[in-house]
């Protein structure tokens, strides 16, 4: 299985700070020294500037009628009609990673925000797809941008539940053929999988004197478990374990009883695996699951390494977590504001 490394999107996320600017004029949404030297700018105007800034970006904003005063009507307006002049048919367009993958940045941005209406967010979508779809390289080159955006747990804009919605729609979509369709549905099963309030699928590890146990027989002290999928030869893996191992937060809830961390090796290579148990702390469960958990998709591994936060009744707490959330739940219960 291939390991996914850490991804800093460099280009999109330092150009979405940016192009953030506009769509913060777009929105209306700015301070009142800058508002009164604005006002008069037409739409135009503004694209002039933006040129000026960066020529290649130059995403086909909506212009958002001037009717439209308030903050909520503007920012309704720009998710539902988004993509309304941008050119799904344009191959060069579509090339064009300064404006298209430019512009999902910013429109991920914009749909992330709560403030977003459930009824626009879904009309975004569908007015989204319903173009796309009918373009055969737009289909094939924003399928992928979206999954790259928002399925891969190192991108600013990771969100599997945004991303369910977007597969639901492709998946009923008369232009995807059967077997990308297929790919879809996959990566669909595997968000719905181990949910946050669902209980956690079970699975036999066995421990380093062969001993086997699973994950439901597994006595946790306190009311947390901290699940860990590793791979030791996974430099990811390697640099997060480390961290986890130095960080005395983390050390003062399992000393004190409150959690509990079962970290399960789920490649191949015992050997590997026993040669690199001594570096992880003894106070850990550590177990191998000899590849079932892979070779069955019991959970979704597509980042290493994969941290799941479990209750006593290993109902799923947090799926797939940084370790810096999974932190941040630990300082929150070990040292709450009174």
């Amino acid at each position: 299985m291939n390991k996914i490394k850490k991804n800093t999107y460099s280009l999109k996320w330092s150009k979405l700070n940016l192009l953030g600017g506009c769509i913060l004029i777009l929105l209306g949404n700015f301070s009142c020294s800058y508002k009164a030297q604005e006002k008069e700018r037409s739409l135009e105007d503004r694209k002039v500037i933006q040129q000026q800034v960066e020529p290649q970006a130059l995403f086909p904003y909506p212009e958002i009628p001037a009717m439209l005063i308030r903050p909520d009507e503007r920012e309704a307006y720009l998710v539902v009609h988004y993509w309304d002049n941008f050119n799904f048919a344009d191959t060069l367009l579509i090339n064009n990673k300064n404006v298209t993958e430019q512009g999902v940045a910013d429109y991920l941005a914009i749909l992330g925000k709560e403030t977003v209406k459930k009824e626009d967010l879904k009309e975004s979508l569908e007015n989204f797809c319903s173009r796309l779809e009918q373009q055969a390289h737009a289909r094939k080159i924003l399928l992928q941008i979206m999954e790259n955006y928002l399925y891969n747990p190192n991108s600013p804009f990771y969100n599997e539940k945004l991303y369910a919605l977007f597969l639901e729609r492709m998946i009923n979509s008369k232009y995807v053929d059967a077997v990308r369709k297929s790919s879809l549905q996959f990566h669909l099963q595997l968000i719905n999988r181990n949910t946050p309030g669902h209980k956690a699928t079970d699975f036999v590890y066995y421990l380093q004197d062969g001993s086997k146990c699973t994950l439901y027989q597994t006595k946790i002290r306190g009311n947390r478990l901290l699940l860990v999928f590793y791979d030791p030869e996974c430099s990811s893996c390697h640099e997060v374990m480390q961290e986890m191992v130095r960080d005395n937060l983390l050390k003062q809830a399992v000393e004190t009883g409150y959690l509990t961390i079962l970290a399960i090796y789920t490649e191949g290579n015992l050997e590997v695996w026993k040669h690199t148990l001594d570096k992880l702390p003894e106070e850990w469960i550590v177990g191998c699951d000899r590849e079932v958990i892979k070779e069955h998709t019991l959970y979704d591994l597509k980042a290493m390494p994969s941290l799941y936060l479990l209750d006593a009744d290993k109902i799923v707490l947090l799926k797939d977590a940084s370790y810096n959330k999974i932190c941040r739940e630990l300082q929150d219960r070990l040292n709450p504001v009174e």
